[in-house]
């Protein structure tokens, strides 16, 4: 195997460690969140791209060739030349043999290579997803809190209203009650009134009649009292 597939390879072994690395179940997006925050990676975010991007094209690359190979060492032609000579028919077959081991290298490091950057993105996303989760969660709670508290508030109040009213309506029995008391003391007031009103009435003709009478006594008096002086003169 030439530098470069050795290289590849090793690449693809690395590859997979990393995936079942990133795929471990116990180990949650917020870890992974928190080494991705790490200081070493935000310098080298500036190169992320064009590394992810050049090694894409360098295994595109090797893919291509590999292909090219495949092809190469599995044509009608080297068929021909393999029956021509048989001492060609193992070297053209471990060719073709170390072709299809490149071929299969450089698809799967590119197909995990793609399968790691898509990963690694879902568990920036997911971790976000949960913190701002977690954030509508806390919203949501505060939110149903303060539900609750006006819901409470409500029921206090319309409980309060409630023995209002009872309150109001038993103020107003009262009321009725001591209007009532007050029309029957005002209707005893108003009769006694007329009763005194009638006793006046009568002490009033009755202290007319006796003034009428003091009168007349008066003038019987007066004329008494003339008649006395003459009928001594006749005597």
């Amino acid at each position: 195997m030439s530098l470069q597939w050795t290289a590849v390879a090793f690449f693809l072994y690395a590859e997979i460690v990393v995936n079942i690395i990133l795929c471990i179940p116990f180990i949650s997006a917020h870890r992974w969140r928190y080494v991705f925050s790490w200081r070493i990676w935000s310098w080298l975010s500036p190169y992320w791209n064009k590394g992810f991007f050049a090694m894409i094209m360098v295994l595109v690359v090797l893919f291509i060739d590999a292909v090219r190979e495949v092809q190469k060492y599995s044509g009608p032609e080297s068929t021909q030349d393999a029956n021509v000579n048989p001492n060609l028919y193992d070297n053209i077959h471990m060719k073709l043999f170390r072709a299809q081991r490149n071929l299969y290298i450089s698809g799967f490091s590119l197909f995990l290579w793609l399968i790691m950057y898509r990963v690694v993105t879902l568990l920036n996303q997911t971790a976000v997803t949960l913190d701002n989760s977690a954030e509508l969660q806390a919203q949501v709670d505060a939110a149903l809190k303060e539900v609750k508290q006006h819901q409470e508030k409500e029921q206090t109040f319309k409980k309060e209203l409630l023995e209002g009213e009872k309150s109001m309506a038993a103020t107003k029995e009262q009321l009725k009650l001591e209007l009532q008391k007050l029309s029957s003391r005002l209707k005893t007031a108003e009769e006694d009134r007329r009763k005194s009103n009638a006793e006046v009435e009568a002490m009033k003709r009755q202290a007319k009649g006796l003034a009428l009478e003091y009168d007349r006594l008066l003038k019987e008096h007066h004329q008494l009292q003339n008649q006395k002086p003459e009928d001594k003169k006749d005597q």
